[in-house]
């Protein structure tokens, strides 16, 4: 038996950063009048980075 660690297994997978950024788009667009939506529009584009 070895002490080395066990493999960690992806989370998500690529389909599902695309499922994600178009649901947080459509998210943005629906609350573009509040201020929380620069953070949201942050992460919108940060998945675009991934997906």
């Amino acid at each position: 038996m070895t002490n080395e660690p066990t493999r960690s297994r992806a989370v998500f997978s690529t389909e599902d950063f695309g499922l994600m950024k178009e649901a947080i788009g459509d998210y943005v667009r629906r609350i573009a009048d509040e201020p929380r939506s620069a953070k949201f529009s942050n992460l919108y584009h940060r998945l675009g980075r991934l997906g």
